[in-house]
């Protein structure tokens, strides 16, 4: 059965921006749990960095000298750990007609693949936009 035999008109085609808009703001709630626990791991661990390393830079005498590095390796690695913990908790796998609460490696591999670009575009963010406002 066509548009033509029912006397419908067909749906109108929507364009490349239009279907992602709809995607955007239709996003399935596991993904959308999953993006905000990396964003907000990444987002305390990142105004940590920012202020290690405006100390840094004025001249602080921390212990250990200068471990801007150490703290990147650090900040990405638990990120990456965090989001997947956090996810793994907060994105249970559908339970069907059951009352049961059931988790699985697959929340915290969600989690895991949120994390990657999370953590790279809050450290650009903190790194290139706040942190030469800060100085």
């Amino acid at each position: 059965m066509t548009a033509r035999d029912t006397g419908r008109e067909p749906p109108r085609q929507r364009s490349w921006l239009e279907v992602r808009w709809r995607q955007f703001r239709n996003a399935p709630r596991p993904i959308v749990r999953a993006v905000a626990a990396s964003l907000s791991v990444a987002i305390v661990l990142a105004t940590a960095y920012v202020a290690y390393d405006v100390a840094i830079a004025r001249g602080a005498a921390l212990p250990g000298g200068d471990l801007r590095a150490a703290a990147l390796l650090a900040y990405v690695a638990i990120v990456l750990a965090g989001g997947s913990l956090v996810t793994y908790l907060v994105v249970p796998q559908p339970r069907g007609s059951g009352s049961e609460v059931r988790r699985s490696a697959w929340s915290a591999a969600l989690g895991l693949f949120a994390a990657v670009p999370i953590a790279y575009l809050v450290l650009v963010v903190a790194v290139q936009i706040i942190r030469p406002l800060i100085a």
